[in-house]
């Protein structure tokens, strides 16, 4: 039994990690062919790094996913700790209901009712183009926050409510209490709604797509249009950068709780 649960497992990462893999080696490949390899080379990267619109769609792509990550991750955390605080059980459970249905909600739904809302809007006031840069990043926050929720509340459940307490009968304020002691203790979950946040934004096609406007182009919607001609080999390219910059920043992260439950473990001890 151990051998196929092992056989499984080796094809399941077979299959994940195979394309990446592919990709990563074509993107040094010297032809434009996408089956032979004619040879290492840096030339798609060098080609990426003169194609100004891809540079301009990724400067868009990492400024939408900063910006609305950091808000979504504020608004997240402090929507985590009211719905923690409430005390009647129904209007918990509500709130929970009402945080899961953006992320069970098909994404097509959401991009949609999206637009038609700003568009609605738009028209309220009187904007011509009710589509734009404001509309995507008010977009991406709302599909985050329900994430950044669901990775701050455990970390709350398995925070001490005395603390506070102790803090408040110290002298702290309940403003300072939260910020001297409740916050670095749901810091981990913090910082994992904050990256998935992050990898969520920089992912986002469907929503993106209806909620954007001509003036702005994220690099999903620009691989897209690519595809009714060719994909050029530069991004390939910029897909692996964009893998091991991810790749990196989780690995960082996975140290730094590694390294927190540690400190923690020998503080108790």
């Amino acid at each position: 039994m151990k051998h196929i649960s092992r056989i499984y497992t080796a094809l399941v990462m077979v299959f994940l990690y195979a394309p990446i893999a592919v990709m990563v080696v074509y993107s040094f490949n010297a032809s434009r062919s996408t089956s032979v390899f004619g040879g290492f080379s840096l030339k798609w990267y060098a080609e990426l790094l003169n194609d100004s619109s891809t540079i301009e769609a990724l400067e868009n792509t990492l400024v939408l996913a900063v910006l609305s990550s950091l808000v979504a991750t504020v608004l997240g955390t402090l929507s985590a700790v009211g719905i923690f605080s409430m005390k009647k059980k129904w209007a918990k459970t509500a709130a929970m209901t009402v945080t899961n249905i953006p992320m069970m909600n098909p994404d097509i739904v959401t991009g949609i009712s999206l637009m038609l809302l700003f568009v609605f809007v738009g028209q309220m006031v009187g904007s011509k183009n009710s589509l734009g840069f404001g509309t995507m990043l008010i977009a991406h926050i709302t599909f985050n926050l329900p994430y950044v929720i669901l990775s701050v509340l455990p970390k709350l459940r398995q925070t001490d409510h005395h603390l506070a307490e102790a803090a408040q009968d110290l002298g702290c304020t309940p403003f300072m209490a939260f910020f001297k002691v409740i916050l670095p203790s749901i810091m981990p979950g913090v910082f994992s709604g904050l990256m998935m946040a992050f990898t969520l934004s920089l992912d986002d096609f469907v929503i993106s797509y209806f909620t954007t406007g001509p003036d702005f182009q994220t690099l999903p919607i620009k691989i897209f249009s690519m595809t009714k001609r060719r994909v050029t080999p530069d991004m390939y390219a910029l897909s692996t950068l964009i893998f091991l910059s991810v790749l990196l920043l989780l690995i960082l992260s996975n140290v730094a709780q590694a390294r927190s439950e540690k400190r923690r473990e020998g503080a108790k001890a």
